[in-house]
């Protein structure tokens, strides 16, 4: 008695060279990791580079940095910089910082936008600013508007969304530098610093 070999859950042989051809494609894919932790940063590291930069006696940083933990995930950046605001209703701010990524490498950049302020002045101040999904450095440059009603202030610091191209930013300020931050039409970030913020 002879007995039939059953194949039907073998691939047949177009549906290998299809699978064949699709690997040079998903290797040349990019990957993000998301939360992936070897390329992210954790809550902890980011609250003591943040209050390593600010200073201990920054009471509210710990609280925007867990918001921002708990809405936007695990940053694979950040960007430690300054900035100078100034307003008259509208107004403009320019700031220089470096960015440095989880993953390794390191670069300047610069900032510039306008604002919309609540007072009259000028203000400098420093800016602790969180990077989500940023698929390499050179991605940084360009403009990202801001997110409307994203705005969160406690205990003296806040925090506002910027998006653009997938990637979040989610710049940190802290006392007087909060000025006019939740109004910020949008930020532009480029590898050499300028006068327009347009």
């Amino acid at each position: 008695m002879t007995s039939k070999q059953d194949n039907s859950h073998q691939p047949n042989r177009r549906e290998a060279l299809q699978l064949l051809a699709a690997v040079p494609a998903l290797a040349a894919a990019p990957v993000w990791a998301g939360n992936d932790e070897a390329s992210t940063y954790d809550q902890d590291t980011v609250l003591s580079a943040a209050l390593e930069f600010f200073g201990n006696g920054a009471a509210g940083i710990a609280k925007v940095i867990e918001k921002a933990f708990k809405e936007q995930g695990r940053p694979n950046g950040y960007i430690k910089g300054e900035e100078g605001s100034a307003a008259l209703t509208v107004g403009l701010r320019y700031g220089e910082g470096e960015l440095l990524m989880k993953g390794g490498g390191s670069a300047k950049v610069y900032w510039a936008g306008p604002s919309i302020g609540f007072d009259a002045g000028a203000n400098a101040a420093k800016v602790f600013t969180l990077v989500y999904k940023l698929p390499n450095i050179g991605a940084i440059y360009r403009r990202y508007p801001g997110v409307d009603g994203s705005f969160y202030y406690v205990g003296g610091a806040g925090i506002n969304y910027q998006r653009a191209g997938g990637v979040t930013l989610a710049p940190i300020r802290l006392g007087v530098g909060l000025r006019a931050g939740a109004s910020v039409g949008y930020l532009r970030y480029s590898k050499e610093k300028t006068i327009n913020p347009f």
